[in-house]
């Protein structure tokens, strides 16, 4: 089987949807390690998805578990069950999963096989290549079906290295980066993008990971599938893109990792390459620990402001919080007294909406 390479974030103006998809996500959905499943509940124009297969939430609507709004997206005990079910049928399996390492569990390679035998496509952004398992490769060529391994890097002569042509954009450039991993600032830059486009500011998103990818996002990159040399210069790139094509007013770039992350270390390329404007900072008031190592304390909310805005030289013009493990009159203590002690505002998109932020950035393009 020839390498199936996914095509490169979606720069044509008409968005054409690849097909129907089941999301496997199980035993992880609605928690940080099914973080790509979640994304995709929420919002996709790649795919229409007709089902989510975890165990756990099997006859629940995906919406309804995630953020308690019925979105018609039923939940499968597995992939035979949903393939029984499911009214249209799907074209792809996607993995959902995203767990530490980005190695494929025992269960979910039971599900790729099969979801090959039943001839659907797999979509993985995972860093193991599934389309490198000579197993896999045998099953979908005996029933005529791709995978695609979205983090897959293109040829490194495609690749662009940094040359300063992003001094010509003329946008308003704002990170949206976070205190962590798996903290939701890939949904706080789409629920941003939606609420700004909504509001009359043309905005683009340039999406940096698989997720986004899956997700349909114009212009980005897979930023953690790239040699470290050109990281810089296809941030560049596709942000001089969305601005040389599409002409918008704002250019949120979706941020990775947190900036003192022990494992996932991110941010500082986006201010460096991208020469933003401002951050938009997310954080979980509950969270304590960095993700998935709980022997490192998080280094804390002012220390990372402090960090940002030396980095930057930019301000961070606002902070939206994760709220898991709070209550809804807790998110709303919490808001009251960021607000207070920050100065600045503060929201969760996910209960309180974006109209904050909407209005902090079209004051700073008056």
């Amino acid at each position: 089987m020839q390498v199936c390479r996914p095509q490169p974030f979606n720069r044509n103006h008409k968005q054409i949807m690849d097909g129907t998809a089941l999301i496997y996500c199980e035993g992880a959905f609605n928690t940080p390690n099914g973080k790509t499943a979640n994304g995709l509940v929420r919002h996709t124009s790649r795919y229409l998805v007709v089902g989510v297969i975890d165990s756990r939430y099997a006859s629940y609507d995906a919406g309804g578990v995630l953020e308690n709004r019925l979105k018609q997206i039923p939940i499968y005990a597995s992939l035979d069950e949903a393939l029984a079910r499911t009214i249209m049928k799907p074209r792809y399996m996607v993995i959902g999963l995203a767990p530490d390492g980005g190695r494929l569990p025992a269960d979910a390679r039971r599900a790729v096989k099969r979801a090959l035998e039943c001839g659907l496509n797999v979509d993985s952004g995972l860093h193991e290549f599934l389309s490198d398992d000579a197993e896999f490769q045998a099953l979908a060529r005996r029933h005529n079906v791709q995978i695609r391994d979205i983090r897959r890097p293109p040829p490194r002569s495609q690749l662009h290295f940094f040359s300063g042509k992003i001094e010509a954009v003329k946008a308003l450039k704002l990170a949206v980066l976070g205190t962590d991993s798996a903290i939701g600032k890939r949904t706080t830059a789409v629920k941003l993008c939606q609420a700004l486009n909504e509001a009359g500011i043309k905005t683009e998103l340039i999406g940096t990971g698989q997720t986004s990818w899956m997700q349909g996002v114009k212009y980005g990159l897979v930023l953690d599938s790239l040699v470290n040399d050109f990281v810089s210069g296809e941030i560049e790139h596709a942000i001089y893109e969305a601005w040389a094509n599409e002409h918008p007013q704002v250019i949120l770039l979706e941020g990775q990792g947190s900036i003192a992350h022990p494992a996932y270390p991110g941010g500082f390329e986006l201010i460096a390459a991208g020469r933003v404007d401002g951050v938009v900072l997310q954080h979980a008031p509950r969270r304590q620990f960095y993700d998935g190592f709980e022997n490192y304390r998080m280094g804390g909310l002012d220390r990372e402001i402090q960090i940002l805005e030396l980095l930057a030289q930019k301000p961070v013009l606002a902070l939206t919080l994760n709220h898991e493990g709070m209550t809804p009159a807790e998110i709303q203590t919490a808001i009251t007294d960021y607000e207070a002690w920050y100065e600045r505002p503060v929201t969760d998109v996910l209960t309180e909406g974006c109209d904050k932020l909407v209005t902090a950035i079209r004051a700073l393009l008056r």
